[in-house]
């Protein structure tokens, strides 16, 4: 009997070590060597696994920044006007290159009060005819546009963040926005198709503070949204009407235009200081008797950050200027 078990338990022990000889015999070495090569010190592996479930940024490009020179009412209605289709094409390169999920628009029409921002979170206004002494037609454009209240108010709470006073209320476009939308996002060739929110500027002339309302909604362009400034780089009705419209460049249009461009295009850590020293120059009022129409440029500076500004395009037509401006490059894929 004892020498039965003893054969029984040699045959089992023979079959067990030829059954880990063929393991090891059979497996791929990697199988073997790969937990001994990738051991590391738990204080290594634990860097190793939180980097890799932490959230990584995404490498997308920022959509630019733009200031229009809008013009008057009566923009959309001069086709034979240079600015026209440069106002066109910037449309276009808007809606079918930088293809924004959503625009906010500063225009030198609207001023809230000194210390306090005013949001438009109206879906559906109509618009606000705030010119005089124009053709009756005029005050019967039409410019079909769509907001977002929910977008109005992630803004203000942008700049409540910021340290902005800031409060919603219900307005009508004015026509620092649709009439220069009018021609760049016309509603039957290229319509915008997307929300469209407008912001007001400050009801003062502190170019700081409105530098500072441009970088406190800044990030809207990590979400796909297009800011733009409405204004004009030189706008002196009082001198328009003296002159009868003649379209010969005032001195002061010319001076002004070009210096607010070198500063616009300096290099974007020394941009604020220059385009504040801008405004100190002695022509600047001139250019802008009321900063109201210049402020909207130092609105798109400061969302711009580190993007670089590039004036695409101007024309000095008596005591006005036309500058375009885009900062940042848009993207070619």
């Amino acid at each position: 009997m004892d020498s039965t078990r003893l054969i029984t338990r040699t045959l089992l022990l023979v079959s067990l070590i030829v059954a880990v000889v063929a393991f090891f015999f059979s497996a791929p070495l990697s199988r073997i060597i790969l937990p001994l090569s990738t051991w590391k010190p738990s204080f290594l592996a634990q860097h190793h696994l939180s980097s890799y479930f932490s959230p990584q940024p995404m490498a997308t490009k920022k959509p630019p920044v733009y200031f229009f020179s809008h013009g008057g009412p009566d923009v959309q209605y001069r086709t034979d006007h240079p600015v026209y289709p440069v106002l066109q094409n910037i449309g276009r390169e808007i809606t079918e290159k930088v293809k924004p999920k959503a625009v906010v628009v500063f225009s030198g029409h609207w001023e809230a009060e000194p210390d306090l921002i005013e949001v438009n979170s109206a879906e559906h206004t109509d618009l606000i005819y705030d010119f005089y002494g124009f053709p009756p037609e005029f005050y019967q454009a039409q410019y079909p546009n769509k907001g977002s209240p929910e977008l109005a108010s992630h803004i203000i709470d942008l700049l409540t963040k910021a340290g902005i006073k800031a409060k919603g209320v219900s307005r009508g476009l004015d026509h620092g926005v649709w009439s220069g939308f009018s021609v760049a996002f016309h509603p039957e060739d290229n319509p915008l198709n997307v929300p469209l929110v407008q912001v007001s500027l400050y009801a003062n002339q502190d170019v700081d503070m409105h530098y500072r309302l441009g970088q406190a909604v800044a990030s809207l362009r990590d979400e796909n949204i297009v800011i733009i400034g409405a204004g004009m780089s030189v706008h002196n009705l009082r001198d328009l009407y003296a002159t009868r419209g003649n379209p010969r460049p005032m001195p002061y249009t010319v001076s002004f235009d070009e210096a607010l461009k070198d500063a616009v295009e300096s290099p974007p850590s020394e941009r604020q200081a220059r385009m504040r020293e801008v405004a100190k120059r002695p022509d600047a009022r001139q250019a802008h008797p009321r900063f109201d129409h210049l402020m909207p440029v130092y609105v798109a500076a400061g969302a711009a950050g580190d993007d670089a500004g590039k004036r695409t395009w101007t024309l000095h037509e008596g005591s006005m200027g036309w500058a375009q401006y885009r900062f940042g490059q848009v993207s070619s894929s």
